[in-house]
């Protein structure tokens, strides 16, 4: 029983515990001294590191599913999305009670002066709503208002990456990295873009297809070889 449990749950095993991973490091390095020299600023951006990761994890599951046919994805979808804001609202409570101490005249000239903490502070109040109204009952009581309010998912995206690049100001070669990948997903979601890869996936599954297609491929060569 419980190996078929781990068979057909295996994804969203490895989705608990692998988004527990980096809780568990931190925890480790702090007790072992291995936060560096600062070790306030180290949790801070490890914590919204992997708010990032899991935040982009989540924006993948629908086109693995739409597109590449992998339906287990949906089943973590939450999950991730969840884990997202928890890391998330670490990030926001490290900087805000650990480093700023909840001092309100201290975080107000922060946010004037660092516009970072700003657009930080914007994409957590975006993720907020959402993982309040991630239960089924809210999805049930909010009805099609709710798919609605969840796309605010992807602005909550795009400043987190605008966050990440103001933060490290210098080298943004990361940042942008990642706001490639989320650009990515976010193109993947443009109705008439997703239809052609749906076509095309259509094509190739399809033998018949798939071999008309290697045909047309071919083609030139042979054409040449036997000109």
């Amino acid at each position: 029983m419980l190996l078929h449990s781990l068979k057909t749950n295996w994804l969203r095993v490895a989705v608990h515990l692998g988004a527990w991973i980096p809780v568990a490091i931190i925890i480790w390095d702090a007790l072992t001294n291995q936060l560096g020299a600062e070790p306030i600023r180290e949790i801070i951006l490890r914590t919204g590191k992997t708010a990032l990761v899991l935040l982009v994890l989540s924006l993948a599951c629908t086109p693995a599913n739409t597109l590449l046919g992998f339906k287990p994805a949906l089943k973590v979808r939450r999950a991730l999305g969840l884990y997202a804001f928890f890391y998330a609202l670490a990030h926001l409570t490290t900087f805000v009670g650990i480093d700023y101490l909840f001092d309100v005249a201290l975080l107000a000239d922060a946010i004037l002066e660092k516009p970072y903490a700003l657009v930080g502070a914007a994409a957590f109040l975006v993720l907020l709503p959402l993982a309040l109204t991630s239960t089924k009952a809210s999805m049930k009581r909010l009805g099609q208002m709710w798919n609605k309010l969840h796309r605010a998912v992807y602005l909550a995206a795009i400043l987190v990456i605008v966050h990440f690049v103001w933060l490290v100001k210098l080298d943004v070669r990361e940042p942008l990295i990642f706001g490639a990948i989320v650009a990515l997903l976010l193109a993947l979601r443009i109705n008439f873009i997703r239809r052609f890869i749906a076509h095309w996936r259509s094509r190739m599954s399809n033998p018949q297809s798939r071999a008309s297609l290697t045909r047309k491929i071919n083609f030139p060569t042979d054409a040449k070889e036997h000109g």
